[in-house]
């Protein structure tokens, strides 16, 4: 293991990457945690996968456009419903939730079966690719985001549940494509744990540094150990998050929004 196999030119986007996506998951995954939803961002990553899944086995994988329409298209769909289920069943919402992410989970596996790069495509999805993206893949992204974010800082405090679910659903359709199910994941929850209890602004600040530190960490350790960087960073923000949620003194009931 050796830093002298760190070169920027590689590292440089993926850091950039994760920059962006915590600069739409740390506020949102503090509403998820305010809201009691945990594990909606898993279901709406899983059928966003689908969609995508969905759209290469129609044959449209040469088609970007379309995999991205494809993708949303079901996330939006599984937003709409899972505000439904939440109006409609909120006592069992939770179990429902997770129901939701093994199906669509099962359904991605039944269409990849006949696939012989299905187990290629399957772990993509969950753990990304997230070292080699590049600049260019970042701009529509970036604009995306700015978007989401341009709605959000005024407007969070006034959004519906609905307006909340579908918004959610499209910032997750870019990320899921971008990092993986798993790094969304914990892009969302693990900053927001390691603020627990603070106000709004000073949360959200914790948030972004944790987050930060666990991609730069991830990265880094990626890169000198020459192992996987997904699975990395998740294991470094998890150990950054819950480490710093601990030193900080954990107080559920004390979560802003």
């Amino acid at each position: 293991m050796s830093l002298s196999v760190v070169d920027l030119s590689i590292l440089g986007p993926p850091l950039v990457a994760g920059f962006l996506v915590l600069a739409t998951h740390v506020p949102l995954g503090r509403q998820v945690l305010a809201r009691g939803i945990i594990f909606l961002d898993l279901a709406i990553a899983q059928l966003a996968g689908l969609g995508a899944i969905a759209a290469h086995a129609a044959g449209w994988g040469g088609h970007p456009w379309q995999v991205q329409a494809a993708a949303v298209t079901t996330a939006l769909l599984g937003a709409v419903g899972l505000h439904e289920l939440e109006r409609r069943c909120p006592h069992v919402q939770e179990a429902l939730i997770g129901v939701l992410f093994v199906a669509a989970a099962c359904v991605a596996l039944l269409l990849l079966a006949g696939n012989p790069e299905g187990g290629e495509h399957l772990k993509e999805l969950l753990v990304g690719q997230i070292l080699w993206v590049s600049f260019d893949r970042l701009w529509p992204v970036a604009l995306l985001y700015a978007a989401v974010l341009a709605l959000w800082v005024p407007l969070h405090a006034r959004l519906g549940r609905l307006a909340f679910y579908l918004l959610f659903a499209v910032t997750i359709t870019a990320s899921v494509q971008l990092v993986g199910v798993y790094l969304v994941f914990a892009s969302l929850i693990l900053p927001a744990l390691a603020g627990l209890g603070l106000s709004d602004g000073k949360g959200v600040v914790v948030g972004y540094v944790v987050g930060a530190l666990g991609y730069g960490a991830g990265l880094l350790l990626s890169a000198v150990a020459d192992l996987p960087s997904g699975p990395l960073i998740v294991c470094c923000l998890a150990a950054m998050g819950l480490l710093t949620a601990a030193c900080r003194g954990w107080r559920p009931t004390a979560a802003a929004a």
